[in-house]
């Protein structure tokens, strides 16, 4: 087989010609790619990629902000490193002078504040809220609840109250790590006003209590039971002791007093001097002792009309109700012996 000799291919005008535009694209290639993009303004630049959104809308974003001089270029690379779907939803912190692989890089794989999922469970309190966050997304739980009691902050949100207890919405939210408490907290009670709003059709020109006093009390409702078909009836009971001016006598109130949690309560507790201990003071507790879930909001907006006063619980998970204080005895001493059979068995 004859060999081809190279000159025989090329005339050395050619070759200078094809060595010479290779040399010009490699030249307009490093330009292009390599060379740092510069912005204006302070570095680093804050820059959100959020859940969900597509290449288009990240370029479109990132040319907006002058972080990149060309929308064109920035998708060839995103193209060519198989990164359409693959930029995670997070915050970053973009340094001036990044090129567009650099900028490529951070989207993929570089230090960022991820979103993440967090959950604040039914009956949750500021503090445990505060712990979760510190836990999962890395806010810092000291700021979180200063932030909460911050008179200022409340009354942007429109709360009349000493705390965003029982204004947080139980539910599941994505927050960004390393979040400012202010912004998470926005982000909870948004979600509480629109369940007003849409669940609950709350109108305080039509209701008989004010917003903070049914809060506190599905705050109460949330503490006393898990059952959900018998929260309407407890919310009941309690509207009916405030009606006829007796002490809600409610034991999550002075639970919510124990400074290591929860705990059985026992004579001397009903004895502290709190406006919190309803066995003790008349009426409703200053606050919400926690942020209660959408059946006890529901139960407290639309408690079951009853005529109990009376509840105790019946070892089975539920309670036993009773209009009058003789029923309500032999409720409490069916209950007494059903624990004494269990410490038997």
């Amino acid at each position: 087989m004859q060999k081809i000799s190279f000159r025989n291919l090329l005339s050395k005008k050619q070759f200078i010609i094809v060595v010479s535009f290779f040399f010009i694209l490699m030249f307009i290639l490093h330009n292009t790619y390599f060379t740092p993009n510069y912005y204006t303004g302070s570095s680093p630049q804050k820059f959100e990629i959020k859940s969900g959104e597509n290449l288009n809308s990240i370029v479109e974003n990132l040319y907006a902000r002058g972080i990149i001089p060309s929308k064109t270029n920035m998708k060839i690379i995103a193209f060519i490193y198989g990164a359409e779907q693959k930029f995670r939803a997070a915050r970053y912190e973009i340094p001036n002078g990044l090129n567009y692989l650099e900028l490529v890089e951070l989207f993929l794989s570089g230090k960022a504040d991820y979103l993440r999922k967090i959950r604040v469970y039914d009956g949750s309190t500021v503090k445990s809220v505060a712990a979760t966050l510190k836990l999962d997304a890395l806010i810092d739980s000291s700021a979180f609840v200063e932030a909460a009691c911050s008179k200022s902050f409340l009354d942007s949100l429109g709360i009349s109250a000493q705390s965003v207890e029982g204004y947080l919405l139980p539910g599941e939210y994505s927050i960004y790590e390393r979040s400012d408490p202010r912004e998470v907290i926005g982000i909870i009670h948004n979600e509480f006003k629109k369940f007003l709003r849409d669940s609950l059709n709350y109108d305080a020109t039509q209701h008989k209590y004010a917003l903070h006093e049914i809060v506190i009390l599905a705050s109460i409702v949330e503490g006393e039971t898990n059952k959900v078909s018998e929260m309407p009836t407890i919310a009941g009971v309690y509207y009916n002791r405030l009606r006829i001016g007796m002490k809600l006598q409610a034991d999550p109130t002075v639970q919510y007093l124990q400074p290591n949690g929860w705990r059985r309560l026992n004579h001397q507790d009903l004895k502290l001097d709190s406006p919190y201990n309803t066995y003790k003071y008349f009426g409703l507790p200053p606050g919400p002792i926690n942020n209660p879930g959408r059946e006890a909001l529901k139960a407290a907006f639309n408690p079951e009309q009853n005529k109990y006063l009376f509840f105790v619980a019946d070892g089975t998970g539920g309670h036993s109700f009773a209009h009058n204080y003789s029923q309500h005895l032999k409720y409490v001493r069916d209950y007494k012996k059903w624990l004494a059979s269990q410490k038997e068995n």
